[in-house]
C-alpha cells in the first residue's frame, strides 16, 4: 500500500478549484509554452477589440507583446503588473502605419471576478529541455489569469515533506524553467497535501525557506490542508486579490512580497470597519510588519469612496526616518502617490486638493494646521477643512498621537475615523495614569481591537523569532548581602526576599565604573556567540546597549573608547580580535533639546562622538545634520542596504537611552543589552522586539542580556509577557542555562549509546547510521545553543561533558560522510519516505510528530535488510526505546498507536517476515485496512452503498457543514434493505439524520486519528 500519488492530489486540486461557485475553468488543453501564449493572445483580443478597431494583431505585432511581457525577474514583472492606474498594459507599434500605436490592457488590478478578467487552471505543462544536460520537466499545477501565469503549484505526496516540493521549486529556478511566459509568476504554493506554504515569486538566491507562510483563518487558526488552502486562498476573489492587491514592491530591496494572512485580516477589517464609520485598532506584535501592514491599509482606504482623504501620522520625524522611507520604497510603483509633507503651507494645500492620495505627516505639522486657522472660522477654507471625511491611520499609535492631541484633532476633524497599530496596547493592567476624562488605554483612545496577533501567535507561525532573555549581576549574592547590610545594620537578611534586596540597592552602585566595565566586558568577550562571530566578518550580528540616562550613555561611549585603547583593566581577548580586529565599532545617539540646562554639554558630547563617527566611517555630518546622522546610524545598524554588506560599513553596537527601542526594524540585529531599570510592559515588549526579526539560519533567538536587578527582571518580564502573549509565556522563553546545559548533556549521552567513540561510526549498519545522524543533529543543535549563554566556557568542556571541541569536530566529519551514505542518488526518487532531512526540517516540526516518525525511524533500522547476512543483534537493547515512544503516542493518539504497537510486536517475534519491507508502507497498509474495516461494517449496518461510503469519508473535511458526497451518500442509502436486517430499526424519518451522526462519529473516533500522527 502506498501514499495517495502526487497526480491523485493534483487532480483532487484541480476539482477542488473548478468546483462549486468557482470561475477557475480546467484547460487540459494549454501544456506547452507555444498554446500559451496562443491562449493570451486570443483573451488580449478579445478584451482589446474597441482598441484594435476590428483589426487583430499580426504575427509581428504579437512578438512585440511577448517580447514586453517575457521579464528579466519577477520583480520586473511586479513591476509592470501594478500598470498605469492599476491596469496593467502593453504598447504594440502596428505594422499598417495608419493605425499608429495602441496600448492594450492585460490585467486589471481592480477589475476582480467579471469584466475583461477570466481565471483558468493548467497542469502538467512540459518545460522541454534546453541543453544537453538538462532534461524535460513537467510543471504540477499553474493559475492563469487573464492567461498570464501568476500563481504556481508544487506538489509531493505525504512520503515528503512539503519542503521537497520548495527545492523542487529552487531547482527550476537554478534550471531558468519560469521563464518567457512564466516570468511573470508573482506566487509559489508548495505543499505534501498535509501542509500547506505560501511565498512571493524570487529568483533562487533570494527565495528564502523562513519566509515561506502558512496560511491562518482570521482567529488565526492554521489552515493547512492543501485542499482547505485552495478554497481559502485561490478561490475567485481571493485569488486575484493575493498577486494583485495583497502584494506590495519593495523599490529599496528590489523585491516583491506577498501579505501574510494576518496582514489580510487586519487590512480588511479596517475596511469593514470603515464602511461602518468605526474606528478602532489593530493588535499585532512588534516585528509581524505593522509598517507595511499600515501602509495597506493605508493605500486600501482610498477604495471607500465615503472617504476624502487618508492622513498617516508618524511619530516625530527624527525619530522616524524609518519609517516614512518605507512607505516610500512600497510606493514608488504603487496606483497612489505618497506625499510627504515638508511644510505646513504643504499639507495645507494637499488636504484641501480634489487628489486622492495617502498623506504621510506628523503630528507636529497637524498641530500646526489647527492652530494657524484659529480665528479664522468664517473662511471658505477653514470650513471645506473641517468638513472633511478623513481616515487616520496611525503607526505605534500611543506614541505617535497622545490621547489629548487626538482629542483636539478630532475636534477639529469632526468627521474622521481612526485606526492605530500598535504591537503593545495599554490595558487596564497598565492603564495610563488618569488624566481628566482622556483615554487610559488602546480601546478607549481608539476603539474595539479590530484584529490581533500577539507574540505568541507570531512565533509559532515563526513570523518572528522566540526570545532568549539572560538575568546577570555585576556582584554576587554575598557582596548583595554585604551592600544591605551597610545601608542598615540592623536588618534581618533572613526575612527579606531577593526582590526586597534589590529595591534596597542605591542607584549609584550601577553608575560605579567598576560595574560598568563589567558589563562592557561581558558585551565585547562574553557575547561572541549572540552576535554571530561563528558566522565569519561582514555576516556577524550588531546590538543595541539602552542605559538609564545621557549621561549614563556617555560615560559608555567612553569607556568604550578607552577599552579600544587598552586604557582599562578589560582589554580585548584575543578570539574577539582573530575575527574582527576592529572590534567593537560603537556609536552613540540621543535626543538634544535647546532648552535643557545639559542640552550645551550634550551637545558638545554628539559633536565628539559624530568627529568620531567621520573618522571611522568617513563621512561628514555635524551637529547641524543630526537628522541626517540619526538616519545614517539608523541605516547602518539596519543593513538593509547592499553596501552596509560590508564589513568595512557596519556598526557593531549603538548605545542608546530610548532612541530605536520602538519603531525600528533591523533584522541583523540580534541582542538588546540592558543596563536600566526594569520598564513599563508595554515598554519592555517594544525594546525586546528590536531583535527578534528573522534573519539567517544561524539567528535563532531575539537575544536580551539584563544587568540590573536579576530578580525584580525576571518578575517584570514574566508580567509583560503574560500580559502580552495571552498567558502564553512559556512559549516565549528560551531555556535557561541549566536546561540547555543538560539537554547538551542527554543529547552527548544518547549519541555515545549509538556511538560511543567517532571511530565506532564505521562500525554501524545504515540503519544504525540513520539512527547516528539524527543523534548527532541533536548534539549540534544543542552545542550551538549552549554556547550562546554566557555562562558557557569552552575550557570548562571536558570537565563538565566529558567531551573535547576535537570530539566533536571528529564526530562531525564521521556525520558528513554518514550523510552522503544515506542521502539517495536521485533526490527525486527517494524510495526511504522517511528519508534523513539534510537541512534539519525537523526543528520544526511539532514533538508528536517527530515522535511518529522517529518511532518508525527506529523500527526500520531493527528491519532485517537484504543485504545483511544477520539480524540485528541490537533488537533486544533499542526495543525500550521503541515501547517508550509508543507509550508516549498512546497519550495523544491511542488508535495509531494501537496499530504501531501490533506492527512492532509482529516484527520482534517474526523479524525474518520482513526482510527488506518499509515500515512505514506496512504501517500506511494497515491504516487503510483498519479505515477500510470501519467503512464496510458502518455500510452494512446502515445499508449504505460501500463505494460511496467510501468516498464520503474520503473526502471528509470536519470544517465543513455540508460534506464532498453527501448528497450521493443520502440518495443510495436503502432504508428498506436497511430495516429488513436490522431488530429495531430507526423510523425513516429519523434514518438519514442517524447515518450522519453513526458516520460522524466513525470518523472522528477512529478514522481522523488514523490520518493524523
Amino acid at each position: 500500500m502506498t501514499f495517495t500519488s502526487e497526480s491523485e492530489l493534483e487532480q483532487n486540486l484541480i476539482n477542488q478549484l473548478i468546483s462549486g461557485d468557482s470561475q477557475w475553468t480546467y484547460r487540459k488543453d494549454l501544456n506547452t509554452e507555444e498554446k500559451l501564449w496562443v491562449n493570451l493572445r486570443e483573451k488580449l483580443e478579445r478584451n482589446n477589440k474597441d482598441v484594435l478597431n476590428g483589426v487583430n494583431l499580426t504575427e509581428q505585432e504579437f512578438r512585440q507583446v511577448q517580447n514586453q511581457l517575457t521579464f528579466a525577474n519577477f520583480y520586473d514583472a511586479a513591476k509592470w503588473l501594478a500598470g498605469e492606474n492599476g491596469v496593467a498594459k502593453v504598447q504594440v507599434q502596428r505594422e499598417d502605419a495608419s493605425l499608429g500605436t495602441v496600448r492594450l490592457k492585460v490585467l486589471n488590478r481592480a477589475d476582480i471576478a467579471g469584466g475583461m478578467s477570466s481565471y483558468e487552471v493548467i497542469n502538467q505543462f512540459q518545460s522541454f529541455k534546453q541543453s544537453a544536460d538538462d532534461r524535460d520537466r513537467r510543471f504540477d499545477v499553474t493559475l492563469l489569469i487573464n492567461g498570464l501565469p501568476l500563481i504556481h503549484i508544487e506538489l509531493k505526496n505525504r512520503a515528503h515533506s512539503y519542503m521537497d516540493a520548495f527545492r523542487q521549486i529552487k531547482k527550476y529556478l537554478i534550471q531558468g524553467k519560469f521563464n518567457g511566459i512564466f516570468s511573470a509568476l508573482q506566487m509559489f504554493i508548495v505543499s505534501n497535501g498535509s501542509d500547506t506554504r505560501y511565498i512571493a515569486a524570487a529568483q533562487d538566491t533570494k527565495l528564502n525557506e523562513q519566509f515561506l507562510s502558512t496560511w491562518v483563518d482570521s482567529k488565526n487558526d492554521p489552515i493547512t490542508s492543501y485542499l482547505d488552502f485552495a478554497e481559502h486562498v485561490l478561490s475567485i476573489p481571493q485569488a486575484h486579490k493575493m498577486v494583485t492587491q495583497y502584494t506590495v514592491i519593495d523599490s529599496d530591496k528590489k523585491a516583491l512580497i506577498l501579505l501574510r494572512p494576518y496582514q489580510i485580516h487586519a487590512i480588511e477589517a479596517i475596511k469593514q470597519a470603515s464602511k461602518r464609520q468605526e474606528s478602532g485598532y489593530v493588535w499585532h506584535t512588534t516585528g509581524s510588519g505593522k509598517t507595511l501592514t499600515s501602509y495597506k491599509a493605508a493605500r486600501n482606504l482610498l477604495q471607500i469612496p465615503s472617504l476624502d482623504k487618508t492622513i498617516f501620522i508618524v511619530d516625530r520625524v527624527d525619530l522616524d526616518q524609518q519609517t516614512t522611507s518605507s512607505f516610500t520604497s512600497y510606493a514608488e510603483n504603487d496606483v497612489v502617490q505618497i506625499d510627504e509633507t515638508d511644510n505646513v503651507s504643504d499639507l495645507i494645500k494637499k488636504l484641501l486638493s480634489a487628489d486622492r492620495s495617502v498623506i504621510v505627516t506628523t503630528i507636529q505639522k497637524l498641530n500646526h494646521v489647527m492652530k494657524r486657522f484659529e480665528g479664522k472660522e468664517s473662511t471658505p477654507r477653514y470650513k471645506k477643512l473641517k468638513h472633511l471625511h478623513i481616515a487616520f491611520v496611525v503607526d505605534e499609535c500611543h506614541r505617535a498621537v497622545s490621547p489629548q492631541k487626538k482629542k483636539e484633532i478630532e475636534q477639529f476633524f469632526y468627521q474622521s475615523l481612526w485606526y492605530g497599530f500598535t504591537g503593545t496596547p495599554i490595558f487596564a493592567e497598565n492603564a495610563k495614569q488618569a488624566l481628566g476624562n482622556l483615554a487610559r488605554t488602546t480601546k478607549e483612545q481608539y476603539g474595539s481591537s479590530l484584529h490581533e496577533y500577539t507574540v505568541k501567535e507570531a512565533i509559532h507561525d515563526k513570523a518572528v523569532l522566540g526570545f532568549q532573555i539572560e538575568y546577570k549581576s555585576t556582584f554576587s549574592d554575598d557582596e548583595l548581602d554585604d551592600l544591605i547590610v551597610k545601608l542598615d545594620l540592623s536588618i534581618d537578611l533572613a526575612s527579606l526576599s531577593e526582590q526586597e534586596k534589590e529595591r534596597m540597592i542605591p542607584k549609584s552602585v550601577y553608575e560605579d565604573e567598576k560595574h560598568m566595565l563589567e558589563v562592557i566586558h561581558s558585551i565585547v568577550n562574553k557575547s561572541r556567540r549572540k552576535l554571530g562571530f561563528q558566522n565569519g566578518p561582514g555576516k556577524t550580528y550588531n546590538a543595541v546597549l539602552t542605559t538609564s540616562s545621557i549621561a549614563q550613555a556617555q560615560r559608555y561611549y567612553e569607556l568604550f573608547k578607552k577599552v579600544v585603547a587598552e586604557e582599562t583593566p578589560v582589554t580585548i581577548h584575543d578570539k574577539t580580535k582573530s575575527v574582527l580586529p576592529n572590534f567593537p565599532r560603537v556609536a552613540i545617539t540621543y535626543s538634544i533639546s535647546e532648552n535643557e540646562e545639559t542640552s550645551v554639554t550634550n551637545q558638545d558630547k554628539m559633536t565628539e562622538a559624530i568627529k568620531d563617527y567621520n573618522e571611522m566611517f568617513d563621512t561628514y555630518f555635524s551637529i547641524e545634520t543630526m537628522r541626517a546622522y540619526n538616519k545614517n546610524v539608523n541605516d547602518r545598524l539596519a543593513r538593509k542596504q547592499e553596501k552596509y554588506l560590508f564589513r568595512k560599513e557596519q556598526l557593531d553596537l549603538v548605545i542608546v537611552v530610548d532612541r530605536l527601542l520602538t519603531g525600528f526594524d533591523a533584522p541583523c540585529l540580534s541582542t538588546l543589552f540592558i543596563d536600566r531599570a526594569p520598564m513599563q510592559p508595554h515598554d519592555l515588549i517594544q525594546a525586546f522586539s528590536r531583535t527578534n526579526r528573522l534573519f539567517d539560519r544561524s539567528k535563532h533567538f531575539g537575544q536580551v542580556v539584563t544587568f540590573q536587578t536579576p530578580a525584580l527582571y525576571t518578575q517584570k518580564v514574566k508580567d509583560a509577557l503574560v500580559l502580552y502573549s495571552n498567558g502564553g509565556e512559556n512559549e516565549l522563553l528560551a531555556p535557561v542555562f541549566e536546561e540547555a546545559h543538560q539537554a547538551f548533556k542527554d543529547a552527548l549521552v544518547g549519541l555515545r549509546k549509538i556511538a560511543p567513540s567517532p571511530e565506532f561510526v564505521d562500525k554501524l549498519s545504515l540503519g544504525q547510521k540513520k539512527k547516528y545522524a539524527k543523534a548527532f543533529q541533536e548534539v549540534d543543535k544543542a552545542f550551538a545553543a549552549i554556547q550562546v549563554y554566557t555562562e558557557y566556557e569552552e575550557a570548562e568542556l571536558e570537565k563538565e561533558y566529558r567531551v573535547t571541541v576535537e570530539e566533536i569536530e571528529h564526530y562531525h566529519g564521521k556525520y558528513e560522510n554518514v550523510l552522503i551514505e544515506i542521502k539517495p542518488d536521485d533526490p527525486e526518487k527517494i524510495d526511504d519516505p522517511i528519508d534523513m532531512d539534510m537541512e534539519y526540517e525537523l526543528e520544526s516540526v511539532k514533538t508528536e510528530d517527530i515522535n511518529y516518525e522517529y518511532i518508525l525511524l527506529l523500527i526500520q533500522a531493527l528491519v532485517p535488510t537484504y543485504i545483511e547476512s544477520e539480524i540485528s543483534s541490537e533488537l533486544e537493547s533499542d526495543s525500550e526505546e521503541i515501547d517508550s515512544y509508543i507509550n508516549d503516542l498512546k497519550r495523544t493518539n491511542p488508535k495509531l498507536a494501537e496499530l504501531m504497537e501490533q506492527l512492532w510486536k509482529d516484527i520482534q517475534e517474526e523479524p525474518e517476515q520482513y526482510r527488506g519491507k518499509q515500515v512505514s508502507s506496512l504501517l500506511e497498509e494497515m491504516i487503510q485496512e483498519a479505515i477500510a474495516y470501519q467503512v464496510n461494517r458502518l455500510s452494512k449496518e446502515w445499508a449504505m452503498k460501500e463505494s460511496v461510503l467510501t468516498f464520503y469519508v474520503n473526502h471528509y473535511n470536519p470544517k465543513k457543514e455540508r460534506q464532498n458526497g453527501e448528497s450521493e451518500l443520502k440518495r443510495t442509502s436503502d432504508y428498506e434493505a436497511y430495516k429488513a436486517t436490522t431488530e429495531n430499526p430507526v423510523k425513516r424519518l429519523t434514518y438519514w439524520r442517524e447515518i450522519k451522526n453513526a458516520v460522524a462519529d466513525m470518523i472522528s473516533e477512529t478514522i481522523l486519528p488514523l490520518r493524523k500522527p
